[in-house]
């Protein structure tokens, strides 16, 4: 009986609308924009923790709208002026209650669980070997605050039937989703609102450390504050009398409460490293994280290959080891090089699908005139590099002709920049093998310093 109801219930009301539209839309905004989420090591299909923090992302947007749409849903009754009539029935308000709660439920559950299928079913269909159960509560919570959301919408519109309350709400909420956003510019993604009242609302930054996740206090407090949230809006929906609707707001304030008390006050205790994923895995002196293992089969003999190779062009003062670049950094910031390391960033774009001769070729360029200024989809300060590790690597090499890192565009810009680095190789070549080997020692001490390595290349200064 409680089936054919519900059904009913599910195809003569709104209630399948919003599990529609946030199952719909977010597939929408993933597959039919290029954006953000398609590239680097934290794009939302590169790796499972990755996956659930874009699409919690998405609920900056989802949230207020699903709150709206619940308000929308919880006028039913005053639109069709039979508040009044079912409470005369025999039936218990909670149960009356409980039907189009139910529905919405579970249409938001299903629909925000088709996107995680979605994005889930290719994660592990691509390239990564990692797998890790700590995504799992990440996309828990976040169901449970759409779930929440919509319900708390739906016993607000009850309490309060105005046709202004659904768009009152959702703009409300929206501006609130604004001000406590979390932004990514930091090592560490924050909020200009005090920590641990932006962990209020469930919406994530966007992901750009692979290796980043949620606390477990973060999962459990922002889980205690969404139950609130979720049982005031159905006590409000199945309140009838004003006593019950001034009571209905207890169970919200001491989830809130409680919630304040366990969400960390600050970033660093908020996202941490997964440890796991952090791990390193070796092959002799070429290691990457266990979130990048995969990678280590291509990677392991090009990277001992290049140390040869180095070894030979530089002598003692070659690295000995390639290791993949774990470290958190603001935007902007410039890398932590080392001398005795070579370090590979897979969100680097030239590194990221390198693969045979290239990567041994993108290896040496590392090794010999590292990028200082990061090279992401989010930083382009280290494009100005590729013209100086091209020449450094070809050098290595011992190429005949120049070999260009990245093809040149056709902007006037970059045509003249690949002119001057060919006319700077050539000028190097012409040098006697001493003093070439010389310039490309000075050449890497410049970049490990954070100077102008192209400079130095050409003997235009010294490092």
């Amino acid at each position: 009986m409680t089936g054919r109801v519900l059904r009913i219930e599910l195809k003569r009301s709104v209630a399948p609308w919003p599990g529609i539209v946030v199952l719909a839309g977010s597939l929408a905004v993933f597959f039919l924009i290029d954006g953000i989420w398609w590239q680097g090591a934290a794009g939302w299909t590169a790796q499972w923790t990755s996956m659930a923090l874009w699409t919690r992302y998405l609920l900056v947007f989802w949230g207020p709208l699903v709150v709206g749409m619940g308000a929308v849903y919880g006028l039913r009754e005053s639109r069709s002026r039979t508040a009044e009539l079912l409470t005369t029935t025999p039936l218990p308000a909670w149960r009356r209650a409980a039907l189009p709660a139910g529905a919405t439920a579970l249409t938001l559950a299903s629909g925000f669980g088709l996107l995680v299928l979605v994005g889930a079913v290719q994660v592990a269909l691509g390239a990564t070997t990692y797998t890790s159960l700590g995504w799992l509560p990440i996309s828990l919570v976040a169901a449970l605050s759409l779930v929440a959301g919509a319900v708390f919408g739906m016993g607000v519109a009850r309490a309060v039937p105005s046709v202004l309350t659904p768009p009152a709400l959702t703009v409300f909420l929206l501006l609130t989703s604004l001000l406590l956003r979390q932004t990514n510019d930091g090592a560490l993604p924050s909020s200009i609102a005090p920590n641990r009242l932006a962990q209020l609302s469930p919406a994530t930054s966007e992901p750009r450390e692979m290796l980043l996740t949620l606390s477990d206090s973060v999962h459990l407090g922002q889980t205690l504050w969404l139950l609130g949230l979720l049982a005031t809006g159905f006590a409000l929906l199945s309140a009838a009398t004003r006593r019950a609707r001034l009571l209905a707001v207890a169970p919200v304030l001491a989830g809130a409460a409680l919630a304040l008390l366990i969400l960390p006050a600050a970033p660093h205790d908020t996202y941490v490293v997964d440890k796991a994923a952090a791990a390193l895995v070796c092959d002799g002196p070429v290691c990457v994280t266990q979130a990048h293992r995969s990678r280590l089969p291509e990677l392991a003999p090009r990277g001992k290959q290049a140390l040869r190779v180095l070894h030979n062009a530089l002598g003692d003062q070659a690295p000995d080891s390639v290791r993949e670049d774990t470290e958190l950094r603001a935007l902007g910031d410039p890398r932590e090089l080392s001398g005795d390391v070579v370090l590979i960033d897979f969100d680097d774009p030239l590194i990221a699908h390198a693969a045979g001769t290239e990567l041994t070729r993108l290896l040496l360029a590392q090794g010999l005139a590292p990028n200082c200024k990061p090279r992401t989809p989010y930083e382009g300060g280290g494009q100005l590099d590729i013209p100086a590790q091209s020449i450094a690597a070809s050098w290595a090499l011992g190429d005949r002709q120049f070999e260009r890192l990245q093809t040149p565009d056709a902007y006037a810009y970059s045509q003249r920049t690949w002119a001057d680095a060919k006319a700077a190789w050539e000028k190097l070549t012409a040098l006697p093998p001493a003093e070439q080997r010389s310039r490309i020692a000075q050449t890497r001490a410049a970049a490990l310093s954070c100077k102008n390595e192209h400079a130095t290349l050409t003997g235009e200064t010294s490092p």
